[in-house]
């Protein structure tokens, strides 16, 4: 017997093929404690029978019966920007494991859609939440609605314990000193700055990190060489802006021998506008990025980046909202947790020595170009 088209197969069917009850059936697959007491060749016959017909359990009708739905919420920014990839591969590989499946929304830089998407989870009884925060990330709204239903919530990308949300992030303040030490230990002492958007929260840290080194170091950065990326979205908005920011350095007249982007996308648009004004990546000008997404590694020249360990910052999201999930289901109260994971650099071809006997000729070169 085979099941309509439009069904998937059911214990019902199984049974009828193997000519048994479904209860006995249901025994067998569900590798209760009672399929001790069936034969072996019953045993066998059955899984041969629903390993033929294609059956799999009914997730579905399981968590209906629990009241356990084996999912937890993921909520994306934006899935085109690169940053997001990696941590989303890394709640994948962390729920794994425990057979959990993400539930997976993209809100496409638009906060709106973030909250419909937010609404759309709680209503299918995800049994915990994690965010990939960025500006369009509205906390009142978030928080009012998870709390009400009392779903473990875990940030990526943002410091929310002070609102008991425990939160996975990088150390943005140290990846600012690490990047301005890199080029400081080349030579560099004439550095632009692109700055983050307002909104987002790494941008601050990671700008302390830059002045903090600066001023340990007695550089002096010149402010008339220090941009911000607007609040706008959009999968390429960082990348256009480090091209315009470009054009804006060398029209300033001012010195510069290297750049520190807020991030690696803007840096490889800051590499393609020195290209379009005729200057070579390092040969005139070394430029860093932040994050260690895949194109940093791809371009060419291959960027020098501050590395944030996306994956490993998915894994620990999904490993404390599985706690907490436990910790629910068991009455017992959620840890507040939070980590800051350690910035690495890494030097690619992006950045080099400025040697001191053709230094005058590079910055004069940069402040004429415009």
């Amino acid at each position: 017997m085979s099941p309509g088209k439009s069904s998937h197969v059911r214990l019902l069917d199984v049974a009828r093929a193997c000519g048994l009850s479904v209860s006995t059936v249901s025994i067998v697959l569900s590798d209760a404690p009672l399929s001790q007491y069936v034969a072996a060749s019953t045993r066998e016959q059955i899984r041969a029978m629903a390993q033929q017909l294609g059956y799999h359990p009914d997730a579905y009708a399981r968590s209906l019966r629990r009241r356990r739905s084996h999912t937890i919420g993921v909520v994306a920014f934006d899935l085109s920007d690169p940053f997001c990839i990696p941590i989303v591969r890394g709640i994948q590989e962390g729920l794994g494991p425990v057979s959990y499946l993400p539930l997976l929304m993209d809100a496409q830089g638009e906060r709106e859609l973030f909250d419909s998407y937010l609404q759309r989870i709680l209503e299918r009884r995800a049994e915990g939440l994690i965010v990939i925060a960025s500006w369009i990330f509205n906390e009142s709204n978030l928080l009012s609605d998870v709390k009400k239903n009392n779903v473990p919530l875990v940030i990526v990308a943002r410091d929310l314990t002070d609102r008991e949300i425990s939160s996975v992030q990088v150390d943005n303040q140290a990846g600012g000193v690490l990047a301005m030490r890199h080029l400081y230990e080349l030579g560099h002492r004439q550095i632009a700055v692109i700055r983050g958007p307002e909104e987002l929260f790494d941008s601050a840290p990671r700008w302390a990190g830059v002045q903090l080194f600066s001023s340990e170091a007695g550089i002096r950065i010149d402010s008339a060489l220090v941009y911000q990326l607007p609040n706008s979205a959009g999968p390429t908005f960082g990348f256009d802006g480090g091209v315009e920011f470009s054009k804006q350095m060398l029209a300033a007249g001012r010195p510069f021998s290297a750049v520190v982007a807020f991030d690696d996308l803007t840096a490889l648009g800051v590499i393609r506008g020195l290209a379009e004004a005729g200057l070579s990546v390092p040969q005139d000008c070394s430029v860093l990025g932040f994050d260690d997404v895949l194109p940093a590694a791809v371009s060419t020249p291959g960027l020098t980046t501050i590395r944030q360990p996306l994956k490993e910052m998915g894994i620990i999201a999904a490993r404390w909202a599985l706690e907490a999930v436990d910790a629910r289901e068991q009455g017992t109260p959620a840890t507040l947790l939070s980590h800051h994971a350690e910035p690495e650099l890494v030097v690619r071809g992006s950045t080099a020595t400025l040697i001191k006997e053709i230094k005058k000729k590079r910055t004069k070169s940069l402040s004429l170009s415009a």
